[in-house]
């Protein structure tokens, strides 16, 4: 699963309008214009919540409804690694986040799949506790500490169980915004390969009014010790945009290519949120 939240109001990725920055607002975001690549790769991916997490936490007594949906368009079309083929599969993800406290938030996920050849059904749940520096702390940088874990099915996935402890660290200054997740991921995979994996994932976006572009860049290198050559590893740019609808609704889109043979060449991919005071 890749994926990878500023203060106040919660806007998916960028979340642009919470951070009050006092730098200029001279930077300007350039655009990378970059090609499809029609090449179909050779393994699977479990793309189900494709997210660049910001700092900040669901405010106390306040509970956001989240859906994630993304579709391949190009993908793998064989089987790999005890996983479905992804080409032509879409997923939609149900994501509820409660905050406890100033400084915890729980969230918890229920993924499904819709394909041809037996790929439509259940594909797991996870269960995600964060804990975050408090905005009164006054730091430079926002900085927060998500745990996940939780049971996945095979074919959906390709593994059962998972891990993940991902640190996130973002930055407001003027209209631009950054984030970084630099995401560790235990896997209980079969044969001798078991243990922790790096994706990381970051995120540059602008703000010009409501209107938030960006560019958000997701890697899966391969376990510790014996990263994956690069052919083989997952590298994935996506060109997205978030729209500030209001500090109770959150939206984003996106459409991403893969940059290495080991990535599904077009990803679409939208998340719709919606938060109460409960």
């Amino acid at each position: 699963m890749v994926s990878c939240r500023l203060s106040g109001r919660r806007v998916i990725i960028s979340s642009s309008a919470l951070y009050k920055g006092r730098l200029s607002d001279k930077f300007i975001i350039t655009f990378v214009l970059f090609s499809i690549f029609f090449i179909k790769p050779l393994i699977a991916q479990d793309n189900y919540e494709i997210q660049i997490y910001e700092a900040s936490l669901v405010e106390k007594h306040h509970t956001m409804f989240e859906l994630h949906t993304n579709y391949t368009a190009i993908g793998s079309t064989v089987p790999a690694n005890d996983m479905f083929y992804s080409d032509n599969l879409f997923h939609a993800t149900l994501e509820v986040t409660h905050g406890f406290t100033k400084w915890m938030e729980v969230g918890a996920y229920v993924f499904t799949s819709i394909g041809s050849d037996g790929r439509t059904g259940f594909a797991g749940t996870h269960i995600r506790p964060r804990v975050a520096f408090p905005e009164s702390m006054n730091l430079p940088v926002g900085l927060s500490l998500s745990g996940e874990f939780g049971y996945q099915k095979l074919g959906f996935f390709g593994n059962h169980w998972i891990v993940e402890f991902r640190p996130i660290i973002d930055k407001k200054a003027g209209n631009f915004y950054f984030s970084f997740n630099s995401t560790v991921d235990w896997l209980a995979d079969k044969g001798p390969k078991r243990g922790w994996q790096f994706n990381p994932c970051f995120k540059a976006s602008y703000e010009i009014g409501k209107l938030i572009p960006g560019l958000e860049y997701y890697m899966g290198l391969g376990y510790f010790g014996q990263f994956d050559p690069f052919p083989a590893q997952k590298h994935q740019l996506f060109m997205s945009f978030d729209y500030d609808i209001s500090s109770d609704w959150e939206f984003n889109a996106g459409i991403g290519t893969g940059l290495s043979s080991g990535s599904d060449k077009l990803i679409l991919k939208c998340i719709i949120g919606r938060r109460f005071g409960f």
